[in-house]
């Protein structure tokens, strides 16, 4: 695990209980938020060049996962969206928010319910609309993620789903032991049906309601073999056309492109995150 993702951690007060981060460097504020169901060393490939590159990183769990605490009743990107904005105000922003999978769906709600706090977003295989099935796909899905999460194979199976299926193509170094962590975190106490409410109440449609709200500068991630999407690509130049993004797509990549190819990923992020930095800060968002 990198150093930087372990050391110094810190706790947000939030309603129902604590949020954990980590901050590392000095400069412009970047916020990182892992996905549904990840931790956030998912970043352990990133905070290393960002840093160098000269800006102050903070990486927070997602409610209920990694070192945050498990009595949350409210889960989803709304929820997510507004611990990070309290991350960005305790820290001192505005700040530029990575978001991986849910966690970048949150990132876009909140740069369209907070312009002044959100100078620009990176988005890494977002939800930026809920995928489109019948209601009874949609319940059916509900189901199978309540039942999958609900006994003591839930740590396992999720483990080997995330190693085998969202890490399709390239294999990012230390998956193994990634996925061993995710499968022992999933195991303590409470943190199994912390993720299982997530899973069952999470919807993206309340950030497709708010896509005409974002403003804020933003670059796209998108791997091309991601199962998440029926059509990476299509999805990825839909994004990135609707919120006038830039875009990247990965090759041989799925759901974590951030750790499958950190060689193709971090270069585009620094550059869009040079761009927008104006001396120890950001400059403002377009109206």
């Amino acid at each position: 695990m990198n150093e930087s993702l372990t050391q110094d951690l810190h706790y947000l007060d939030r309603p129902d209980g604590r949020v954990s981060y980590t901050v590392t460097g000095e400069g412009p504020l970047v916020v990182a938020v892992p996905g549904m169901g990840d931790l956030r060393v998912t970043y352990r490939d990133l905070v290393p060049p960002l840093v160098a590159a000269g800006f102050r990183v903070a990486v927070t769990d997602v409610r209920g996962h990694g070192d945050s605490d498990t009595n949350f009743r409210v889960h989803g990107d709304i929820a997510t969206g507004r611990d990070l904005l309290a991350l960005i105000d305790e820290l001192g922003g505005p700040a530029v928010i990575v978001g991986n999978s849910m966690g970048a769906s949150s990132a876009a709600w909140a740069a369209a319910e907070r312009p002044d706090a959100v100078a620009g977003l990176v988005l890494i295989s977002p939800f930026l609309r809920e995928r489109p099935m019948p209601k009874a796909m949609a319940a059916l899905l509900r189901g199978f993620y309540r039942m999958l999460l609900s006994g003591p194979w839930g740590p396992g199976a999720w483990a080997g789903y995330y190693a085998k299926t969202l890490n399709r193509g390239t294999q990012p170094s230390g998956l193994a032991e990634h996925a061993a962590d995710i499968r022992s975190s999933l195991k303590e106490p409470g943190r199994l049906r912390e993720f299982r409410e997530l899973a069952t109440q999470l919807d993206h449609s309340v950030v497709e309601r708010r896509v005409d709200d974002i403003h804020a500068p933003a670059i796209i991630v998108v791997g091309e073999l991601d199962p998440d999407y029926a059509d990476p690509a299509a999805e990825l130049a839909w994004m990135g056309e609707r919120i006038g993004a830039e875009t990247v797509l990965v090759p041989n990549t799925a759901h974590y492109p951030q750790t499958q190819r950190p060689d193709l990923v971090a270069p585009p992020v620094v550059a869009f995150l040079d761009r927008l930095r104006v001396g120890d800060g950001w400059r403002a968002s377009r109206a």
